[in-house]
């Protein structure tokens, strides 16, 4: 009961608008505001003004005290997703053969609710914009399944692609070839970078196309963002070599002094990475080979080379091959 008071309070807490939280006593002219949320009120810390009341609660009137009860009193559906075509809004017939109660449905009825499914999945795709949508954006959560991506990279990617869609710019260009851009964009803005090596390789169109394609959508998107950083790729790699934080750490420090004398300009960020991770494996004794490094981080080892001996002459990092 503790744990569910409180989460009312926080609930009540989070309803209050900006303009309430930034308002002054209007009394003393003070800004301590105090919020007595079991009596919904805002109360002046300084004069004990009470600056507002009848705040109203906006989460649920019951409670639950565990998952279950809570799956069985909620009321409403899953939240709104950019990742589905209709935004997760329309209702869907569930595959098992089992009714609102968990019971099985009789075998005579079975034929009937094939037939439900399919005519369901049918109405739900009305008109070509809605098609498209709904195949491209199964082909965008097929990619980033396959890159290992969170579900605010997958968000964002959808938000880009149905920016596309709005102001028509599909037309002329493959589905697969928008939704590799829209994807790549995303992992920029939501600092989860993949190189375009990956997403042509996870895609079925070229990297050439995925390039072209992006660049045409940040231009008519307006769509803004920061070059990569080499210190973006650092952990991942750092983790698929199975390096320690310490080496993390030290690979950072030595982009970061890096990109203050300018040696980081001009370079791929992927070779920057993967060449302060050989420099601070050799110097903490965790040694990994050039080839290692160069297949996880995806260049040449001739590109780790090159700049492993501009790093370690600029820096003056006193490491030997």
């Amino acid at each position: 009961m503790k744990n569910n008071v409180s989460e009312s309070k926080q609930e009540m807490k989070n309803n209050v608008s900006e303009t309430e939280k930034e308002t002054k006593c209007p009394e003393c002219g003070s800004e301590e505001l105090i919020g007595d949320y079991e009596r919904a009120e805002i109360v002046c810390g300084e004069c004990g003004l009470v600056i507002d009341d009848n705040l109203v609660d906006m989460g649920p009137e019951w409670r639950a005290f565990d998952h279950e009860q809570r799956d069985k009193r909620t009321r409403v559906g899953a939240p709104i997703t950019y990742t589905i075509h209709d935004k997760g809004l329309s209702t869907m017939i569930d595959w098992r053969n089992k009714d609102i109660y968990g019971r099985d449905i009789p075998a005579r009825n079975r034929a009937q609710w094939y037939r439900l499914r399919k005519w369901q999945r049918k109405i739900r795709i009305s008109g070509a914009t809605e098609r498209n949508l709904a195949f491209a954006l199964s082909e965008l959560d097929r990619d980033s399944s396959r890159l290992g991506l969170p579900r605010s990279v997958r968000e964002a990617a959808s938000v880009v692609y149905r920016s596309a869609v709005e102001n028509k710019l599909i037309r002329g260009r493959s589905i697969e070839g928008v939704v590799a851009a829209s994807l790549y964009a995303a992992c920029r803005r939501c600092n989860v970078p993949r190189t375009l090596d990956e997403i042509a390789e996870v895609s079925r169109v070229s990297k050439k196309e995925v390039g072209r394609t992006y660049r045409f959508l940040a231009r008519e998107l307006n769509i803004k963002l920061p070059p990569t950083s080499p210190v973006d790729y650092v952990p991942r790699f750092a983790s698929e070599l199975g390096l320690s934080g310490e080496v993390q750490s030290k690979a950072i420090e030595i982009i970061e002094k890096a990109m203050q004398k300018g040696l980081t300009s001009g370079r791929g960020p992927t070779g920057v990475a993967a060449a302060a991770l050989y420099i601070a494996s050799v110097l903490l004794g965790e040694r990994k080979t050039q080839r290692d490094v160069a297949e996880i981080a995806g260049v040449t080892e001739v590109t780790i080379r090159n700049r492993y001996k501009e790093l370690t002459e600029q820096l003056d990092m006193g490491v030997t091959l």
